[in-house]
């Protein structure tokens, strides 16, 4: 008898401390965490309540499947404007985001403190340019006592896409899923440029542009962010660098006189122009191939290397700004020096991400090479 009584009471004690165990884990602890920009912002994790301002696939892919919970509002209209087809396919696995709030965008100045603080968040995850463009405004966020973590994919620099998604995985309690991201990337970026140093082939040179405007208009190109600095961690040698800091259009005259050795055309999958650069998710690859051909027809591009070579690529611009855009670069790299990496397969890297983290599977064009027939 006394022996059954001792089984019974460490029965008892075993689910004791499993309850306890479970509700000490229900319960977000204050936790000092070192956002992209150096700012030292405490904040309850996991965080319960989540307002986001951007980067909403790197978010969705660090938290795993509580993250879409956990969502109280988001900046939605970028996303959704730009890629309408991605976001329906989100809200058919997820039905919750159909019921998160739209809190604005900074792009357009519609972006609303009075509906952040309707939504009573434990965190805003802001962009680095988002902050800096709403500055003395979210004074009253920090009123409020409601913290503020800034990440940046933007600068598409290694050590800040490591360190945001480090700080997404801080926030949500999965710091485990966001170390084996911030892994598999370094390595990932580590091992094509330790091939290129030690092939010490010449540099190739390179233009991307966002075919957002069709071939009758230059459209943006990229400096030493986003698509410059994605070339330049692959060894391109930028033709737009020296003269656009960020973004901006350049000069036809002086792409001509660049003459890149590649040339990338970005697109998305919603554009207004029919015969802007179309790329993305239910893209169809003949009608991606027709719009590309279309640029190549520019005045003077027949005597351009990249043409002349058939060196010209398509590009999807919303794999960008995003810990995805490793398989971008790796697609970079074997257009920049295809004898150098014939084992990459980019498009597995980015639909592997997807199937790993991810609760929608990518189908359409994301990277296409000009047909040359």
């Amino acid at each position: 008898m006394a022996h059954s009584s001792r089984r019974w009471m460490q029965a008892a004690l075993a689910a004791c401390t499993l309850c306890i165990a479970a509700l000490t884990g229900a319960h977000a602890a204050p936790t000092t965490i070192s956002d992209v920009i150096g700012r030292q912002v405490v904040v309850d994790v996991p965080a319960k309540r989540v307002v986001l301002g951007f980067y909403i696939e790197d978010y969705f892919a660090v938290g795993g499947d509580a993250a879409y919970d956990r969502l109280v509002g988001m900046s939605l209209g970028w996303f959704s404007k730009s890629r309408p087809v991605v976001w329906k396919q989100y809200t058919e696995k997820k039905p919750q985001l159909l019921k998160v709030p739209d809190v604005g965008n900074v792009q357009d100045q519609t972006f609303s403190i009075e509906k952040v603080l309707a939504a009573k968040p434990s965190v805003v995850i802001l962009a680095d340019w988002q902050y800096q463009a709403l500055g003395n405004d979210l004074a009253r966020l920090e009123s409020a006592g409601i913290p503020v973590v800034v990440i940046d994919f933007n600068a598409q620099t290694l050590e800040r896409h490591v360190a945001s998604i480090r700080v997404l995985g801080r926030i949500t309690g999965e710091t485990a899923r966001a170390e084996q991201i911030a892994r598999d990337y370094s390595n990932g970026v580590e091992l094509m440029q330790q091939r290129i140093a030690k092939a010490k082939l010449p540099q190739p040179s390179i233009y991307i542009e966002l075919g957002d405007k069709g071939p009758a208009d230059y459209s943006y190109t990229y400096g030493k962010n986003m698509w410059g600095a994605m070339a330049s961690l692959v060894g391109g040698r930028n033709i737009a660098e020296p003269f656009i800091k960020n973004w901006g259009a350049i000069h036809p005259e002086q792409f001509l006189s660049s003459n890149p050795d590649v040339v990338l055309m970005a697109g998305y999958e919603s554009v207004a122009n029919p015969t802007a650069m179309q790329m993305g998710f239910e893209v169809d690859a003949t009608a991606a191939q027709k719009r590309l051909q279309g640029f190549t027809q520019r005045h003077g591009w027949s005597q351009v290397n990249a043409v002349k070579n058939q060196r010209v690529y398509g590009v999807y611009h919303g794999a960008t700004r995003s810990i995805l855009d490793l398989a971008l670069m790796q697609y970079m790299a074997k257009a920049l020096y295809p004898t150098l990496f014939k084992d990459l397969d980019p498009q597995a890297t980015y639909l592997g991400f997807y199937q790993r983290y991810l609760p929608i599977r990518p189908s359409g064009t994301f990277m296409i090479h000009l047909d040359s027939k």
